[in-house]
């Protein structure tokens, strides 16, 4: 390993081929950074000019096939031979990810055990696969692709991928306090509204409809078929504001390490609700809520 490859960082990214991993990959390089980017189908990723970059940035550049849903053994496997390309990984970037949209009831929980498979236990198989490297150096960060979505469930069908989002937060916080005496770092980024083309990959589930949700059904499809196409958040500039935090460069020059990253107005206006929901709960049943101790 050169002198210049021992300071760079060396970013492992899964979902590289469509969406946030695609636009970040190309990024990174351009900050003169290593990529390792991992597709379910390499061969998609292995196309000439797909992640439209400089051929002398190829060189920092290498891929690899990742199916996050393999099982640990087979991502354990993978991460090995990645390391094994500069001898470390310093940033994972649990990217990959998939959403359908569904009501409750008709979905059931088979659709909600796929869609966890793949967005919370292949996501916490991949990280337990890297973390053993990073305790080794005692050194590196983990940045994990949530959603805003968590903060806004009450949409009809989209119950489902928003509480797998919110398990994907929780699991992000309590390694931030699981890994902080080995200087690993936890990033949770919460984007808003993005005009990506992976999100909206799956149609709505239809199967096993039930007469009376035909009109929130109805509606519900409608409104999730709108948005394609419409979203105010560029990807780029959402994955730019990513490497500066943690680059510690640009945008975050200055800036104490933040453990949530939302992103986008749309973001911003769904937390701040939903806190400000929390605490008017909080005040008009402040009485109900503490009396609940036992009598002294």
């Amino acid at each position: 390993m050169s002198t210049s490859e021992s300071s760079q960082n060396v970013w492992f990214i899964t979902g590289t081929s469509s969406g946030f991993g695609r636009r970040l990959v190309p990024i990174i390089l351009s900050r003169g950074d290593l990529v390792i980017a991992t597709a379910r189908t390499v061969t998609k990723i292995q196309e000439p000019g797909f992640f439209n970059i400089p051929s002398e940035s190829s060189e920092r550049l290498r891929l690899l096939q990742l199916d996050i849903d393999s099982g640990v053994d087979a991502i354990k496997q993978v991460v090995k031979e990645a390391v094994g390309f500069w001898g470390r990984i310093d940033v994972l970037v649990n990217n990959a990810a998939w959403a359908q949209q569904g009501l409750l009831e008709e979905a059931g929980s088979d659709l909600v055990r796929k869609i966890y498979q793949s967005n919370v236990f292949s996501m916490l198989d991949v990280t337990t696969s890297v973390l053993p490297y990073m305790r080794e150096k005692r050194k590196g960060t983990i940045v994990v692709i949530g959603s805003r979505t968590s903060w806004m469930p009450e949409n009809p069908s989209g119950g489902i991928y928003a509480s797998s989002k919110s398990a994907v937060r929780t699991i992000g916080e309590t390694l931030s306090v699981e890994l902080v005496s080995f200087n690993i770092r936890v990033l949770i980024v919460e984007p808003g509204a993005f005009r990506t083309e992976g999100i909206f990959a799956t149609p709505f589930f239809l199967e096993n409809q039930i007469p009376d949700y035909d009109e929130l059904r109805t509606s519900a499809q409608a409104f999730y078929n709108s948005i394609n196409g419409t979203q105010k958040g560029d990807p780029v500039k959402g994955m730019e504001a990513v490497v500066d935090v943690v680059r510690g460069e640009g945008r975050a020059s200055g800036k104490a390490w933040p453990l949530y990253l939302p992103l986008g107005v749309a973001a911003e206006t769904t937390i701040r609700d939903k806190c400000q929901r929390m605490m008017g709960v909080l005040g008009e049943w402040q009485d109900v809520i503490r009396d609940v101790n036992f009598d002294q």
